[in-house]
């Protein structure tokens, strides 16, 4: 193991000779094999908020085996792709003596005479730590993980267990200044859906009495294509190509991949004009999820997905807020291919009613719709100042400038 160092005034230790990774649990301590323990599935970790959403109880003896042990004040990490690069780490505060989970966690417990629990947890979500951790992964892909070794040779600047708590405390008043800009987005996405319902009712239940229509009946459905991968002629200008990976927003203005005027034409690949409703039909994302999007640019598609042209009885605002509403009942029609894919055939597609209310109705809900989107929007760049303010603490906090 590396000794303690001292670096430019800053003393800096291996995080394996300061903390345990890993470390074992002694059944020797249970005398009850029905005392309860705290159970936490890798959902039940935020990687917003670095907390357990939510403690489960269940007796120790069901999970004594096949699951990883950690205690109260433990820092627990997601070690697997994607939940490591997305951040899934959490600060475990549990009520139980014992706390058992998903076998995907690393378990850091830290030596409490020389490192603080909550200073280790803000030093381990610095987004350097996610990068290089991301870079020192090991496996096939789709299962690539960080190992133990990354986190033991960790370098942590270490100063007196007092600097490490006041460090913690100005990092926890900074995040909580995060937080706030996010439940002010979230407020705001939940007055939109209550706007919706009071207008139209839950489009399941249909309480209002609005005539229905089959989802594949609302326009013009539009398929994607994905060019070959192989031909280099294809990718790499700047005409955005969207895929399930890029429906993480309501809007679309950007993909992550791009391609070429010469896949447009050389291959079957469209064009699709702003305002489309865009939907997955395809891919295991629809295990968990029914995104949707609506393009304000000029986009192409892959074959997962498919654009749609509304006709002129329904404005893509209410037909977008309407799917949204009804993502349960969606979900619960979602069909498997024969390796287990999620996808919607087309007699699901057609199975799903949606309601058709007079067009007025719908462009006054457009109009309340945009009024709120520019109010998230002033709170978005809000949320972003205070993540740039809190990146700028953190990489003071642990270069000995804080």
């Amino acid at each position: 193991m590396a000794s303690v160092m001292k670096s430019e005034s800053i003393f800096t230790s291996a995080l394996g000779d300061v903390a345990e990774i890993n470390p074992r649990f002694d059944r020797s301590q249970v005398v009850d094999e029905n005392e309860l323990v705290s159970f936490l599935p890798m959902a039940n970790v935020s990687q917003q908020l670095g907390t357990i959403t939510e403690e489960i109880y269940c007796p120790v003896n069901t999970v004594l085996k096949g699951f990883t042990s950690f205690k109260d004040r433990d820092v627990l990490i997601a070690k697997i792709t994607p939940c490591f690069e997305n951040g899934k780490i959490a600060h475990a505060r549990i009520t139980q003596r014992f706390g058992f989970g998903s076998t995907e966690f690393h378990v850091v417990r830290p030596q409490p005479d020389v490192l603080d629990d909550r200073y280790l947890f803000h030093f381990l979500r610095r987004d350097r730590v996610r990068l290089d951790g991301e870079r020192n992964m090991t496996g096939s892909a789709g299962q690539r993980r960080v190992p133990k070794r990354f986190l033991e040779d960790l370098s942590i600047p270490l100063p007196p267990l007092p600097e490490q708590r006041r460090i913690a405390a100005i990092l926890d008043k900074a995040d909580a200044l995060r937080q706030k800009r996010r439940e002010a987005i979230a407020k705001l996405d939940q007055l939109l859906q209550s706007v919706f319902l009071d207008m139209f009712g839950d489009p399941v239940t249909n309480p209002k009495g609005w005539s229905c229509i089959p989802l594949t009946a609302v326009g013009k459905f539009k398929s994607g294509s994905t060019p070959s991968k192989s031909n280099p002629t294809f990718w790499g200008a700047s005409f955005p190509w969207v895929s399930p990976k890029d429906m993480k927003t309501d809007y679309i203005t950007k993909s992550i991949d791009h391609v070429t005027q010469a896949a447009f034409e050389q291959t079957a690949l469209k064009k699709i004009a702003p305002g489309h409703l865009l939907i997955v039909i395809r891919g295991m994302i629809l295990a968990r999820d029914f995104p949707t999007a609506i393009n304000e640019v000029d986009v192409a598609i892959n074959q997962d997905m498919k654009a749609i042209e509304t006709d002129d009885r329904f404005n893509v605002l209410f037909l977008k807020a309407a799917l949204d509403a009804a993502r349960r009942q969606l979900l619960s029609v979602v069909s498997s291919a024969g390796h287990g894919t999620k996808r919607f055939d087309r007699k699901d597609l057609e199975g799903i009613l949606v309601p058709c209310p007079p067009i007025d109705g719908q462009e006054r809900f457009a109009r309340v719709v945009q009024t709120i989107r520019a109010t998230l929007e002033r709170n978005a760049n809000s949320e972003h100042r205070a993540n740039l303010l809190f990146s700028a603490v953190q990489q003071r906090a642990f270069t000995g400038q804080l």
